[in-house]
């Protein structure tokens, strides 16, 4: 081989490893072209969604240049949607599945999402979350778990991959080997796991091993560090973790894929350039791109980088050629899947709908209170939300509720209002409830000082007043009625929407 077609080869491996992103709901034709020259991968986030319709146009127009193109997603369903982003969920998150713990139901509802992902032409979502959340201060994933016990959440792992696949999707668990009990959100910094081995073996890694079980092919790795198994290198760029943990001990020999490499757990130690080679060298076979770095700029970096490492002894290309070859056999085996998927029926059944209505757990007075004999206004508290959730996402109860209650007036504050004094709670949230039912909402109210302060301090005033918790509950209030929706999904809004007004729905 000579020394250019040499170059062209290591430039089509390293494109082949690459999950890129982009901008547009169309291809731009960056992405086009590289997919010509060998990118095997790309993945879709909310800025590329309008329609199902239109994003299976887009595959389509992606395909055409590769008919065996992953075409991957990050679609957990519940807070973390892009398929609806513009709408918000219409299926409730792992948490609300987890509380109600059935589950065929949670099968059901994965089930439904890929019907769904199948017809825009995804082939692999990055979901389900696998992560025990055994810390409840953890800021990246809290209601994208399905609770804190790791056999609730192997049982609904398992559920959940063999729902989605059963539709023509293929699953990723994430985020190996557990990013349950951080204190940090790995979008800013490098979060830590302490735990010792047999404490990780068992809390975190249950679920992975359930997910393997239950057929996943692919596994997203996690920006942590976990110094049981290496004092140095987080877990995607750690080969003791990937080759030693996940491949050896765990027997996992599918796809290992990188959370989103320009995250600053990674980058701010060693770069976007320089955590790809790693990563790869650790073990990872396809590289995700582009939920922030979507530019064409971005993925010739990273290739320059990878064909660089290579040639410059950092990284074996042997090893590169494994990733690509693991990425070949991976898109083989999930057309086939996708295809075997095509008779499926996309319209969706209404079960996200019933999933999130079981989800609902009332108080005892809440039940005597309820329904609604008047037009309520609406009190929402708003969080800033992670990174993972995005901004635009809608969510809550005022909308759902003043479709069923006109006159239903609403308002929504956000803590740095409150604590620059530019919104007094009084004003816009007692006032206008004077002689009115209130309903006041929280969203994650226990890991929100501000917001513990807001629903203590309104319901002090209105005793009378009803709370719905959407997200993990533990808020201590004054009201006597409370509902938890286990999630903030438009799906539990409007379940919590019909609790409060419809006198059969409870």
């Amino acid at each position: 081989m000579s020394s250019n077609q040499h170059s062209s080869e290591l430039r089509r491996l390293a494109l082949s490893v690459l999950q890129p992103g982009f901008v547009g709901t169309e291809a731009p034709d960056w992405i086009l072209r590289d997919i010509g020259d060998g990118l095997a991968s790309v993945v879709l986030f909310s800025r590329n969604i309008v329609s199902t319709e239109q994003v299976a146009r887009l595959t389509a127009q992606l395909r055409a240049e590769n008919p065996d193109l992953i075409v991957a997603i990050d679609e957990e369903a519940g807070d973390v949607t892009r398929i609806e982003s513009a709408t918000g969920s219409s299926r409730p998150g792992n948490f609300a599945l987890g509380t109600v713990d059935d589950a065929e139901l949670t099968e059901a509802v994965a089930a439904d999402l890929g019907r769904q992902l199948r017809a825009a032409g995804v082939s692999l979502d990055y979901a389900p979350s696998a992560d025990v959340n055994s810390n409840p201060d953890n800021p990246i994933i809290g209601v994208r778990s399905f609770g804190s016990d790791p056999e609730v959440v192997s049982r609904h792992t398992a559920a959940w991959i063999r729902g989605l696949q059963s539709s023509g999707v293929a699953a990723c668990a994430k985020h190996f080997p557990g990013h349950g009990d951080v204190a940090v959100d790995s979008h800013h910094d490098l979060p830590a796991y302490p735990a010792g081995a047999d404490e990780i073996a068992a809390q975190a890694l249950p679920p992975f091993r359930a997910a393997v079980a239950a057929g996943v092919r692919a596994v997203m790795s996690g920006h942590l560090l976990v110094p049981a198994y290496d004092p140095d290198l987080p877990a995607t760029l750690s080969r003791r973790i990937l080759h030693g943990l996940l491949r050896e001990e765990l027997g996992f020999d599918g796809l290992v894929v990188s959370d989103a490499i320009e995250m600053g757990a990674v980058t701010r130690r060693y770069g976007i350039d320089g955590a790809t080679v790693k990563a790869v060298a650790a073990g990872v076979d396809a590289v995700c791109v582009g939920g922030e770095s979507a530019e064409e700029a971005t993925v010739a970096l990273l290739v320059k980088a990878l064909t660089a490492a290579v040639t410059g002894g950092e990284l074996a290309e042997e090893r590169l050629a494994e990733a690509a070859d693991r990425v070949r056999e991976f898109a083989r085996w999930s057309a086939g899947l996708r295809a075997a998927g095509a008779a499926q029926d996309a319209t969706g059944d209404g079960i996200g709908h019933v999933a999130a209505r079981r989800a609902l757990r009332l108080t005892g007075a809440a039940r005597a209170a309820l329904p609604l004999t008047a037009a309520p206004h609406v009190v929402e508290l708003a969080p800033v939300t992670n990174m993972a959730i995005g901004k635009e996402t809608p969510w809550g109860v005022a909308g759902p509720l003043a479709e069923r209650l006109p006159g239903t007036t609403s308002v929504r504050v956000r803590g740095q209002e409150l604590e620059e004094g530019t919104v007094a709670l009084e004003s816009c949230a007692l006032e206008p409830a004077v002689g009115r039912p209130l309903v006041i909402v929280a969203r994650d109210a226990a890991r929100h000082a501000w917001m513990s302060r807001a629903v203590t301090g309104l319901t002090a005033a209105r005793p009378d007043a009803i709370v719905v918790e959407m997200g993990l509950p533990g808020t201590a209030t004054a009201a006597a009625a409370q509902i938890f929706t286990h999630g903030a999904s438009a799906a539990s809004g409007v379940a919590a929407a019909e609790v409060l007004t419809d006198t059969q729905a409870r």
